[in-house]
Parts: structure tokens; sequence; C-alpha cells
């Protein structure tokens, strides 16, 4: 199939539905050409074959940190407790230790630590005190990345969360509710609120035409009781008589997976519907986990059909009370994470730590399930998982729990715990992110350079 169809059919195209391809062999020539065109390789200077994508993923409050830290240096390190649920995945992440942000402390500002947290997180920069509409903080570096990559997929970026969206008042010590419910910031006084409801969000990736066209499209598939697929199968069935039987193979897994999301939405919105005085169905999971889990598999389609190459996802605000029942934590987990050395309270800590590590190791698992370019699509992955404090009873934001995973496109080293000296700067984690994604920077927020050691 020559790349010049291919463009041509890189979505497929229905009634208000716009549904980006997965990678197909059949549209390598293209692909090389689209994934290249974000400048060389980081080694040798080749085009890639496959995009590089990058996410980040914030979990709040801290750790326990005495069962979070990894025993031992290198590749003969020992997974902490915290990291248990990755054990099968030890081979496709690093966990770096050392790392700091040293404009998420105080620096004469006085309380407030949680809201420094999130707002420094992606930017190194210190948030001004304000709980007024005079809020500035920084560019964060998915939007630093997005402006140059971003061009190249149907979204610049994508950004999620599992809390309500707030972008005013006084949430922590005199801060804005905008820093500590937003990663990512446009500009110094924008941040990008992010999606919380995982309907509005799919629509977002597989809408087509004005947003008045696509409702009326949803109205319609709604009307007629209709999957999305319903919509492109015209247009996907002409595709796969040009296509060979790998490629019909993958084709038929990403719809799969679409019709999957689709039916779980679906079931989210009827449960939502049978409860008492609920007037709207929003596509909200009723269980956390479910939440977190859908979230994940849209930034996997997202990443999986190139729909944009940048995401962010806060699981849960810094200082969120959100309570874990399922796992033996009724408590408020911010209320708990000031644990003052009490066992019983760094119990819950740790079980909490368990529960996010384990939603962590389902999103990778899905990206390693997918082949892309000889490989998986976790190889061409560069996956963020941390929080901007380590231990929340001191509100410490040193030696941050970081975790990297993915291969990067085969530009970084995986399978380890490394152990950084003299507390560098999280933002030269950021520095060689960006190099990786073919966007050569010097600086960024509080960088001191770049952290090669995790090639």
């Amino acid at each position: 199939m020559p790349s010049s169809a291919f463009s041509r059919r890189r979505f497929l195209r229905g009634f208000g539905t716009l549904m980006a391809l997965p990678a197909l062999e059949s549209a390598a020539p293209f692909a090389a050409r689209a994934a290249g065109s974000t400048g060389a390789a980081a080694a040798g200077g080749a085009a890639r074959l496959s995009p590089v994508r990058m996410a980040f993923i914030y979990s709040p409050n801290g750790k326990n940190m005495r069962t979070w830290k990894p025993e031992g240096e290198g590749a003969d390190y020992t997974l902490s407790r915290a990291l248990k649920p990755l054990q099968d995945l030890k081979s496709e992440f690093q966990v770096i230790s050392g790392l700091r942000h040293e404009k998420a402390r105080a620096n004469g500002d006085g309380g407030g630590d949680h809201a420094r947290a999130n707002a420094t997180f992606l930017t190194g920069m210190q948030a001004r005190k304000t709980a007024g509409a005079d809020i500035r903080n920084g560019i964060s570096i998915d939007q630093v990345a997005a402006s140059g990559v971003g061009q190249l997929t149907r979204l610049p970026s994508l950004e999620l969360s599992c809390d309500e969206p707030r972008r005013a008042g006084n949430c922590d010590s005199g801060y804005s509710c905008s820093y500590q419910f937003n990663l990512a910031w446009k500009s110094e006084t924008t941040p990008l609120s992010p999606e919380r409801d995982p309907r509005l969000a799919f629509e977002r990736l597989f809408g087509n035409g004005s947003s008045t066209e696509q409702d009326a499209a949803r109205a319609k598939r709604e009307m007629l009781n209709k999957s999305v697929l319903d919509f492109v199968m015209e247009d996907a069935k002409a595709l796969k008589r040009d296509l060979g039987y790998t490629d019909n193979q993958k084709l038929d897994e990403y719809l799969t997976s679409v019709r999957d999301i689709e039916r779980r939405l679906g079931n989210a919105g009827k449960f939502a519907r049978e409860m008492p005085d609920y007037i709207k169905p929003t596509g909200i999971p009723a269980t956390y986990k479910e939440h977190i889990r859908l979230m994940f598999d849209l930034q996997v389609l997202a990443f999986q059909t190139d729909s944009t190459r940048i995401s962010t996802f806060l699981l849960a605000h810094d200082g969120s009370n959100r309570s874990f029942p399922d796992i033996g934590v009724p408590d408020a987990h911010h209320g708990i994470s000031h644990h003052q050395g009490d066992p019983e309270k760094l119990e819950k800590i740790a079980r909490i730590d368990e529960f996010y590590s384990g939603e962590l190791a389902y999103f990778l698992t899905k990206l390693k399930a997918i082949p892309e370019g000889g490989g998986s699509l976790l190889d061409n992955c560069m996956i963020v998982y941390g929080g901007g404090i380590s231990d929340p009873d001191a509100h410490s934001h040193d030696d941050l729990p970081v975790i990297l995973a993915g291969g990067g496109g085969g530009t970084l080293k995986r399978g380890r715990h490394l152990q950084l000296t003299g507390g560098q700067p999280m933002c030269n984690l950021y520095v060689s992110m960006m190099s990786r994604m073919g966007l050569k920077m010097d600086r960024f927020g509080d960088s001191t350079g770049d952290l090669e050691s995790i090639a």
C-alpha cells in the first residue's frame, strides 16, 4: 500500500467521527517520514520509524519512603514493597532516587507545600502566592514539547485527571486552586484544565468536525444505540481490503479495544442514571480504580494511534483527602499522610502506594502489549511517574519518588535503580527527555544541565 494512499487513510471517517489508525506495517514509509520530521534520533542522527511519546503521571501526598525506596543500586537492586506490583515489568523502567524540586519549598512564601508541589512538578518554577486572579507560574515541560511536536498530531497534547477541575478559590494556605488542580501550563498565567470525564475525553479523541457536529453525532449514536465504530465501518471495510494479514489483525485488535472502552463508558453512564437525584450521566465510573483505568486506556489509544505524543494525568491533586476503603484504608489520604511516625498510619500509606503502583503496572502492561516498530509501544515511550513530595509528614521536596518507564525509542536504560548524588533538579531529567523528542534545549525551569545518566 503506497504511502500516499495511507496518508489519505490515516483516519477512519464517519458522521461526526474521526478515528486515527494504529501503526501498520503497510504505513512504514509514511510513518518514518512523520516520526523523523521531529528531528534526528538521539543516537546516530537517523530518523526513527516510530515517534517517541511522553507522559507524566502525578501521584499525590508523597509516599511512605520506608516502603518505597528500593534496596541496592544498578541492575541488582531489590524492589521495595511499594514497587512489588511492578515486579513483572522490572526490566521496563528505572527507579530514580535523588531528584528534588527546590521551587516547591517555601523560599520565603510560608505554608502551601501541596499547592507548590503540584505547580512546580512540570514547571520547575516558584508559583506566585495568590488566591486571586493574578496567578503566575511557568510553562510546563509537556507544553514546551507540545509546541515542538504538537503540529504533527491531531491533538497537541492530552490532559486528564480524576479530580473535578478547579481554577479559582483558595485551596492551600493562600494559593489559588489553579495551582493544585492543574499540571499543564500553556503560559505563565494559563493553566490547561484537565478532562475528568472519560466520555468527553473519548469524544475529544474520536470526534470529527465542530462541537455542534460532535454533539449531534453522539446524540444520534445514543438514540440508535450505536457504537462510534458503526459510523466508520464502511471506511474500515474498504481499508481492510488493502491490508495484509498482520495489519488486519492489528486493526481488528484496535477496533475491539475501542468498542471495549465504549462499553465501559456506557456502563458508567447506566450506573450514574441509577443513582438517586442524579440528573445527567457523566460517564464517571463508580469506582476510583475503574476511573483510573479508563483514563489510562484512553492514553494508550491516543499514543497507539499517534493522536498525540504528549499527555499528563493527575491521579489526584496534592492534598487530596480521597479514601481507599477497597484496600482497607477508609481514612482521608492527606490526613494520614501527616503520620508523625505512627506505624498504623504508615501502614495505610504503604497500602495506598501499592495501589497506585498497581495502576501504573496496568498502564505499562497495556503499552507493552501493543507491537510497534519491531518492539512495543512502551519501547517508544517515556513515562514519568512521581510527585512533588517525598516524605509527606515533613513536606519534603528532596529525594522525590520517581519512576521513568519505557525505552524512549531505544535511548533509555531500564531495569535498574539509579541513585543520584547531590540532589539534582527534577528539571535536569526533563531537559534530557526533550532531546529524545528531537527538541534540544539547554535549560528548563531550575535545571543545571541534563541527566544523561538515564541512558
